[in-house]
């Protein structure tokens, strides 16, 4: 009997060149993506951005501003095909790692109201609402609204 080796995960910090990639994903997943000009910006501004390689290909990432005392995750997102198999978690624990290695005490972020999953992870980890943005999302009807949600760290 042959041992199958378990595929090798990595978060790495995300290079411009692997923008294409990121994009295939992200067009994927919503029907608002982010631009490519949005990636492109918050790697130029110097943001916390972060690839989750699994035996070489890009199956997720994560966007997230370090300010003093705190951080905010501006995008998270998990190829669909490995989608409930914890990869959101293993960037979540080394997201708060790098938010806390850079002093900030406490994250923040947006989700949809009807992003159950996404918002059933973030409950998981501890993050409670502290507020509402109206307005905050496009959708199919025009605009929905975001919960803000907050963790200490």
């Amino acid at each position: 009997m042959s041992a199958v080796p378990a595929p090798r995960v990595a978060m790495l910090p995300l290079a411009e060149s692997e923008l294409g990639a990121l994009m295939a994903i992200e067009r994927d997943l919503y029907a608002f993506p982010w631009t490519l000009g949005n990636f492109r910006d918050s790697l130029r501004a110097g943001y916390s951005c972060w690839g989750l390689w699994r035996d070489g290909e890009l199956i997720g990432y994560a966007v997230m501003m370090l300010g003093p005392d705190e951080a905010h995750l501006l995008n998270l997102s998990v190829a669909a095909a490995y989608q409930r198999r914890g990869h959101a978690s293993v960037m979540l624990h080394s997201l708060f790692a790098t938010a806390r290695a850079h002093g900030a005490r406490r994250l923040f972020l947006e989700v949809r109201p009807t992003n159950a999953p996404a918002r059933a992870l973030y409950r998981r980890f501890g993050f409670e609402q502290v507020g509402t943005r109206r307005g905050y999302y496009p959708d199919q009807q025009g605009r929905e609204d975001a919960m803000v949600l907050a963790i200490e760290l």
